[in-house]
């Protein structure tokens, strides 16, 4: 990301999500080392993420595609897991899975490894669910810059699927996208994050302040680039659940300090919670 300086039929139980499980499925993916989009591990990465969403029922497909980068062409795969509902709608949480490529090692235990290790906890925690609409859940590749960030360098997983599920008239049946990032942080404070629907923000706040997490979240105002924005230009209602202010001024943000110390399965949990409750106030 960059920061721009301009449903169920049955009740659904927001306490089934577990922060420490997802905290357990974040140091699986950490535990792969560096995952830069094109590297072996990412490919182990990948694997595992596909094996723990079938065990978890879902319908997994994967969104294989070339992208052409500062480093040269490499291959990035998006995955995305299914549960079906009957209403012909669908609503997407997503994230993504990859790290940014530096000279040392950077193992992004919060950026990179909590948006998938959460995505990985609601997949087990609705796995007996019943919904009317179809719900996502969007692994991104490729979110990272390759080199610096631009329009071209950035979002190549989001970007690519935005353009895909256009073409197949998913996008269309929308009803919501909302994208997770950095969310681990022991600290946690959710941005009110301009680009995203208003709307939409005030039924996430609202869901997090009917569970008692207000304080958690629109810490402050800010416009950030992710893996929402693509979703957004194409007309979905989408929004951004992200903490940018990740240890003392932000020191901890792609540097070797972001490691599993940084994250509280508490954190977590808020978000999962949330996003829970989110969905069940999204299905008709």
């Amino acid at each position: 990301m960059r920061l721009l300086l301009l449903f169920s039929f049955l009740p659904l139980a927001a306490a089934d999500f577990s922060g420490q499980k997802a905290l357990e499925y974040t140091q699986a993916l950490v535990n792969f080392g560096p995952r830069p989009s094109g590297t072996p591990a990412i490919v182990k990465t990948q694997a595992y993420i596909v094996e723990q969403l079938k065990a978890n029922g879902w319908q997994v497909s994967d969104d294989a595609f070339s992208a052409k980068t500062p480093a040269g062409t490499l291959q990035m795969k998006n995955i995305i897991a299914r549960k079906p509902g009957l209403s012909g709608r669908a609503v997407a949480i997503t994230g993504h899975y990859d790290t940014k490529r530096f000279p040392f090692p950077f193992v992004g235990a919060n950026d990179g490894g909590s948006s998938a290790g959460l995505l990985l906890e609601l997949s087990r925690s609705l796995k007996d669910r019943s919904f009317k609409n179809d719900v996502y859940l969007v692994f991104f590749d490729g979110e990272e810059a390759v080199k610096d960030w631009t329009v071209t360098d950035s979002l190549y997983g989001s970007r690519h699927l935005a353009d895909k599920w256009q073409a197949a008239g998913i996008t269309d049946r929308l009803t919501a996208l909302i994208n997770v990032d950095m969310i681990g942080d022991r600290d946690l404070k959710i941005v009110n994050e301009l680009y995203s629907s208003e709307p939409l923000r005030r039924v996430i706040t609202q869901a997090a302040a009917s569970l008692g997490y207000a304080r958690h979240f629109n810490a402050s105002d800010l416009p950030i680039e992710d893996d929402h924005v693509p979703f957004l230009r194409k007309g979905v209602r989408s929004a951004d659940l992200i903490d940018f202010e990740y240890g003392p001024n932000h020191a901890w943000w792609h540097t070797p300090q972001d490691t599993m110390d940084k994250l509280s399965p508490a954190s977590f949990e808020v978000v999962g919670r949330t996003l829970a409750e989110v969905l069940k106030r999204l299905d008709p």
